[in-house]
C-alpha cells in the first residue's frame, strides 16, 4: 500500500468518525425548542432518548439522521474505491463517533442507529431481517435497550452466514463481530440493569 492509499484510507475513517459524532439528537431538540435529550432518561442522545424528550416523531427525524451516518460512512469508502476492509472501519468509526462524539466531550447514543445504517449498504438483506426481530422484542418486552442488543446480535451472526454463503470479503466478519460488540460495550449499564430489573422501560 501506497503512502497515497494509506492517508486517503485513514481520512476516510476519520471523517467517518466525524460524521458519527454529529449529534442530531442535540440538534434536532435545539431546533425544536425542546429539552435536551441528554437532561433526562439514560441522559444519551439516541432515539429513545429523544422521544422520550421530544415525541415520536423528532425521534424519528433523529433516528433517520443517525442511520445516515453509517450509510454516509460505508458510502463514502466506496465512492473512493477503498475496498471493503475500508468499508467496516469506516463503518465502526461512526459507531465510536456516535457514542463517543468529540463535540459532546466523548457522550453520544449507543451506536444502533449507525450500524444499522452500516449493516443497510454492506448487507441490505440481513438489516431488513432484523427490523421485526427489533420490533418483537420491544413490543414484547418494552425494553429498548433489550430489543437492540437482541437486534445487534441477530445482524451480526446473519451477516456471518450470508456472508459465508454469499463468499463476501473477509472484512464483513469484522464488522459481524465488531458492531455487536460496540453495541453492547455502549450497552454496559443497560445491561446491568436488565440483569438487576432495573432497567427503564419504554
Amino acid at each position: 500500500m501506497d503512502a497515497v492509499t494509506l492517508i486517503r484510507d485513514a481520512a476516510i475513517v476519520v471523517v467517518a468518525f466525524l460524521i458519527g459524532g454529529i449529534p442530531w439528537g442535540v440538534i434536532v431538540a435545539r431546533l425544536a425548542g425542546g429539552p435536551d435529550p441528554r437532561s433526562i432518561g439514560s441522559g444519551h442522545t439516541g432515539g429513545a432518548n429523544v422521544a422520550r424528550a421530544l415525541g415520536l416523531r423528532f425521534a424519528i427525524l433523529s433516528g433517520f439522521l443517525d442511520v445516515c451516518k453509517g450509510i454516509v460512512a460505508v458510502l463514502l469508502a466506496r465512492v473512493f474505491g477503498a475496498g471493503a476492509v475500508v468499508e467496516v472501519l469506516a463503518a465502526l468509526a461512526a459507531i465510536v463517533g456516535h457514542s463517543r462524539s468529540p463535540f459532546l466531550g466523548l457522550q453520544g447514543g449507543r451506536g444502533v442507529s449507525p450500524a444499522f445504517g452500516g449493516l443497510l449498504v454492506i448487507e441490505p438483506l440481513v438489516a431488513v431481517l432484523i427490523v421485526p426481530i427489533f420490533a418483537i422484542v420491544f413490543l414484547a418486552s418494552r425494553y429498548s435497550s433489550l430489543a437492540s442488543l437482541t437486534g445487534s446480535a441477530a445482524g451480526g451472526v446473519g451477516l456471518a452466514i450470508i456472508a459465508a454463503l454469499t463468499g463476501q470479503p473477509p472484512a464483513y466478519y469484522v464488522f459481524a463481530v465488531g458492531g455487536p460488540v460496540l453495541i453492547w460495550l455502549f450497552h454496559h449499564d443497560n445491561i446491568a440493569r436488565l440483569l438487576a430489573g432495573t432497567e427503564r422501560r419504554f
